[in-house]
C-alpha cells in the first residue's frame, strides 16, 4: 500500500484537494491526524481530527505511538498516529494525509519509497493572504501566526515530489487526480 501526502500552507486548498481526491480516486483513505488544537465549529473528533488534550498528546509521544508529530504553535501538536495508518493498510486502503509541510518531510522519509508528496501551492503569496483573511474563522492573533507561517512554508515547495498550483480549482483538482492515479498505478 503507498502513501500520498498533500501539504500546504494554510489557505493554499490542500484540504479542499484531499476532500476531491477521497471522492474521486478508488482504493484511498484519509488518514485522520491527531491534534490538540481547539475544534473548530463543523469539525467531528474522528473525522476531521483526533482531538487530544495537551497532556494527553505527550503521553503518547512517550508511549511511541505517533509516526511523526511536530508542535506547529506553541502548545499545538499535530501528529500521525500509527494505529491510524495500520488501520487503514489492513482495510486494503491506500493511505492519503492533509498535514503541515514538517509533518509531510517526516513521514516521507519514514516511508520513501512508498510516499507521494503534493505540495499545492496558491497562484501567488498575496492571493493565499486574501485566502487566510476571508476564513473568518481566526482571530487577529491567530491569523498573523498563520500568514507568518504559510510565508515561511512557501520556501519548502522544492523539496516535494511535486507542485501543484492552485489557481483555477478545478484545473487544481484535475491536475491533482491525475498525479495520483499515476503514482498508484506506477
Amino acid at each position: 500500500m503507498k502513501l500520498i501526502i498533500v501539504t500546504a500552507p494554510s489557505g493554499a486548498g490542500k484540504t479542499t484537494i484531499v476532500k476531491h481526491l477521497l471522492h474521486t480516486v478508488k482504493d484511498v483513505a484519509f488518514s485522520v491526524s491527531a491534534t490538540t488544537r481547539p475544534k473548530r465549529k463543523n469539525e467531528v473528533h474522528g473525522k476531521d481530527y483526533y482531538y487530544i488534550s495537551v497532556d494527553g498528546f505527550k503521553q503518547l509521544v512517550k508511549e511511541g505511538a505517533f509516526i511523526e508529530w511536530q508542535e506547529v504553535y506553541e502548545n499545538q501538536f499535530y501528529g500521525t498516529l500509527h494505529s491510524e495508518v495500520e488501520r487503514l493498510w489492513a482495510a486494503g486502503k491506500h493511505v492519503i494525509f492533509d498535514i503541515d509541510v514538517n509533518g509531510a518531510m517526516n513521514l516521507k522519509n519514514v516511508f520513501p519509497s512508498r510516499t507521494l508528496t503534493i505540495f499545492v501551492k496558491p497562484p501567488s503569496p498575496d492571493a493565499l493572504l486574501q485566502r487566510l483573511r476571508q476564513r473568518k474563522s481566526e482571530t487577529e492573533e491567530s491569523l498573523k501566526k498563520r500568514i507568518d507561517k504559510a510565508i515561511y512554508e512557501l520556501t519548502f515547495e522544492k523539496n516535494f515530489d511535486i507542485a501543484l498550483v492552485n489557481d483555477v480549482l478545478e484545473e487544481a483538482l484535475d491536475n491533482a487526480v491525475k498525479i495520483v492515479r499515476r503514482f498508484l498505478v506506477g
